[in-house]
């Protein structure tokens, strides 16, 4: 699925701003989960919604974060504290400090990835968000059928 992005290859993204590595993660983290969910076959709009929701939040987020513990270079790893540690200007509606924080770290990193065009570590990334932040199965995969009387 990555393969098929042309990464954007800047010289040095470790010198861009964290919330600038966090914008363009952010709209890459999307772009990559709604590809995800209709490569899964879900392809009624509310429903790519939904299952975008599962994955696309601050807490999804912060989990897929807890999960690459341990898991990431020096390199990443100084990516990912630079983006926790930033301000930003729009305090979190919906998701306490801590997490929003996370979710931030999370998207420099990906940005980050995307803008070395290091796709291969980029796709490996994802995979442990959609293994950490959803079900790790497509949407659907494990619906229950409704109860009630079925003659």
């Amino acid at each position: 699925m990555l393969e098929d992005v042309e990464a954007g290859k800047v010289e040095h993204p470790g010198d861009l701003p964290a919330l600038v590595l966090a914008y363009v993660g952010d709209a890459v983290y999307e772009l990559v989960v709604r590809c995800h969910l209709v490569e899964s076959g879900a392809v009624k709009v509310d429903r790519l919604h939904k299952e975008a929701v599962k994955y696309v939040n601050a807490a999804a987020q912060a989990r897929v974060l807890r999960a690459l513990d341990g898991r990431l270079t020096e390199e990443e790893a100084a990516v990912v504290r630079r983006g926790r540690n930033t301000k930003s200007l729009h305090p979190p509606r919906s998701a306490g400090i801590i997490e929003y924080r996370h979710s931030t770290a999370l998207e420099c990193l990906i940005g980050y990835l995307y803008l070395k065009g290091d796709i291969v570590r980029l796709g490996e990334i994802m995979k442990t968000a959609f293994e950490a932040a959803g079900t790790g199965k497509p949407p659907g995969a494990g619906r229950r059928a409704p109860e009630g009387n079925v003659d």
